[in-house]
């Protein structure tokens, strides 16, 4: 019997947004309330890469961000920034493999928030697993430039992989993921998929997210 809090996460994992200031040709706010309209279920602040706020101004905008969210009743997730998360109250952290460790992130948020962790192997799952993940991300699944730093592709084998294994914690795929390709992602085994350009990027925002809720919907929902 899967527990509540389990439950809620793998829900929450379905459209997964992540987004910063630099991945946005317009106002970021405007990208998220439009992404909340077309239905995303979680979203993650990510202010990365060249040219990403600091400080004042990029606590401004997380602010701005957690409000829309608080509003819409769509978990906030903070990327990497424990110090940010934490003075604001988000709902949890997700780092990846070369950010603090899990166990750390998990003393200093408390047990209620959700920990995500980036991870690429079966050995980095089960630590991420021990230090007190809630949920990990599988990636990149397809080719992506919303990233600099990207691991080698991995393809939906990687999901399936972790499932065979005996992996039952939520997952969620990223990389490269469209609404054209979300569906196998799910049929994989996956529990949801994170996009950034997909969304952000898009001409039609509240269109292309619902695409995508349709495209997880149409197959492979039904995996246990």
């Amino acid at each position: 019997m899967m527990d509540k809090r389990t439950s809620a996460i793998k829900e929450a994992l379905k459209v997964y947004f992540i987004m910063g200031s630099t991945n946005c040709h317009r106002d970021p706010v405007n990208v998220l309330e439009e992404a909340i309209r077309g239905g995303i279920t979680l979203f993650q602040f990510r202010e990365k890469g060249h040219g990403c706020l600091s400080g004042a101004q990029k606590k401004k905008l997380a602010t701005e961000l957690q409000q829309l969210c608080r509003q819409a009743s769509i978990p906030f997730i903070i990327n990497d920034d424990i110090d940010l998360a934490v003075e604001l109250d988000a709902d949890g952290v997700h780092i990846g493999q070369e950010d603090e460790a899990a166990s750390i992130v998990r003393k200093r948020l408390g047990a209620d928030k959700w920990v995500g962790v980036s991870t690429h192997s079966i050995e980095e799952a089960e630590r991420a697993i021990r230090d007190g993940a809630d949920y990990l991300g599988l990636g990149p699944i397809y080719p992506t430039s919303s990233k600099d730093d990207a691991e080698s592709v991995k393809g939906t084998s990687i999901i399936r992989e972790f499932r065979e294994h005996g992996f039952s914690i939520p997952l969620v795929g990223i990389g490269g993921i469209t609404a054209a390709n979300a569906a196998a992602v799910m049929e994989a085994g996956g529990d949801g998929v994170s996009v950034i350009s997909a969304i952000s990027r898009s001409e039609d925002v509240v269109e292309a997210t619902i695409q995508l809720n349709q495209a997880i919907h149409s197959r492979g929902a039904n995996h246990s």
